[in-house]
């Protein structure tokens, strides 16, 4: 086994303020997280709250506060609708519930955009109801029920068209959404989103702002998203409408030895290229992932050890798919480590496996700790800021995991975790 296999976790991986205490303990916003497990509970999500707030301003810096949208599916409670509206970014909601959600934060309607390939009227109706500053359009049945809701009386919306540019990006195919043969967008190449502007412009019952486009998720290289823009440029400079979408998609890394360009790069380059091409519009980016996925840990318990000889080492944790389905997923990969001992060689390799009925349940496939490791320890998972939490699920009747925040010594429960009580409340017997 090389000298790579046993090191350390890569600090790089951790959140920001993450630090380590006089005894290797790992410290987050100056707080020990193995006090945190021992405070809350396991499993428990654990935000660098100042993580979350540098990589906001990062954007807004960037791409300006009109231009710089987070994309709340990647992660979302009040807490953190409230922290991106706080720091100047714009806020994209996809469904009725995270609308929802952020209008009990505070966040302005007119700050967001309502994303969906599949809204439903009374989630429009939502939508127009409260103001929401943009709707992104999928379809031509969406502008035929836009078009009934203005008829019955309800305001009339500002939308941009969601167009598919048909190229493929080096990412998972289930997050890939910018080919052809994809449930989102007006295909480009068979000329429906010509035609979508023409009937959008003609409508009485919307005013056509602009264009939007979006290639796919953990998109590790700035060049794709530039042949996509460079695709639909044509397209853009024709139409010379105010407003351009670009999407999100960047990657962040998750395991050692990947790397991710900055959102500053990303931004930064999104935009030249724009400009180079000679689009005139405002140009406005969706991050998500780059906002969240970095400042995150999961903290897990110990629960069983089972080491089976010339085969595998399995440590079960007390969480599961149902807290992190990503690997179930997509095959993403994660890295393990010991918070009690943060620098420490992790010589062990390990299968990290959660308590779910289901073999395929596993939430890091080929982890590494250090040899000491034993029943009752607390192990965790960086970079577990994005798609964890948003989308987790009861599966087996697990109760769903508490969020905390950490910022300047301090923790705060952003979001409690489910109880019984909760599981029973909308069974109705």
């Amino acid at each position: 086994m090389s000298t790579q296999q046993h090191s350390p976790l890569p600090r790089r991986l951790l959140p920001d303020t993450a630090e380590v205490g006089p005894e290797g303990e790992l410290l987050i916003g100056g707080v020990d997280a193995e006090l945190l497990a021992q405070e809350f509970g396991t499993p428990v999500f654990v935000y660098d709250e100042t993580h979350l707030r540098n990589r906001a301003r990062e954007a807004v810096d960037v791409m300006g506060p009109e231009g710089a949208i987070y994309a709340t599916k990647a992660f979302l409670c009040r807490a953190m609708a409230r922290l991106v509206h706080e720091e100047g970014m714009r806020v994209d909601v996809a469904t009725g519930g995270e609308l929802a959600i952020a209008l009990a934060a505070g966040v302005p309607a007119d700050r967001m955009v309502l994303h969906g390939n599949n809204k439903a009227e009374w989630e429009l109706r939502a939508a127009l109801d409260s103001g929401v500053g943009r709707i992104v359009v999928d379809s031509n049945i969406e502008i035929d029920r836009i078009e009934s809701l203005v008829r019955s009386g309800l305001r009339r919306p500002a939308i941009l068209l969601r167009i598919n540019p048909g190229i493929e990006v080096h990412t998972h195919e289930h997050v890939q959404t910018g080919n052809l043969d994809s449930k989102f967008g007006f295909p480009l190449s068979t000329g429906q989103a010509h035609e979508a502007v023409r009937r959008a412009a003609a409508s009485s019952a919307m005013d056509l702002m602009g264009l939007h486009m979006h290639i796919g998720s953990q998109v590790f290289n700035v060049d794709n998203f530039l042949e996509g823009i460079a695709a639909v440029a044509p397209f853009v400079i024709e139409e010379d409408l105010p407003e351009m979408i670009v999407g999100g998609g960047l990657g962040v890394a998750y395991v050692e030895g990947e790397e991710a360009p900055s959102i500053s790069t990303w931004g930064g380059a999104v935009v030249k290229a724009c400009r180079d091409l000679g689009i005139k519009a405002e140009i406005a980016a969706e991050p998500g992932r780059a906002i969240v996925a970095q400042a995150a840990i999961t903290l897990y318990t110990v629960g069983t050890l089972k080491f089976i000889p010339g085969v595998r080492n399995y440590v079960s944790v007390d969480g599961g798919m149902s807290d992190n389905p990503r690997p179930v997923l997509y095959g993403s990969g994660y890295e393990t480590f010991l918070p009690r001992a943060v620098e420490a060689r992790r010589e062990m390799p390990i299968r990290l496996v959660g308590k779910h009925c289901e073999s395929g349940d596993l939430i890091v496939r080929e982890g590494r700790v250090p040899g000491d490791l034993a029943v009752g320890d607390i192990i965790a998972t960086p970079v577990t800021g994005a798609y964890g939490h948003s989308m987790g699920s009861n599966y087996n009747k697990v109760l769903r995991p508490p969020v905390v925040f950490v910022r300047d010594r301090e923790a705060r429960l952003v979001v409690r975790r489910e109880t019984i009580a909760d599981l029973l409340a909308t069974d109705l017997g």
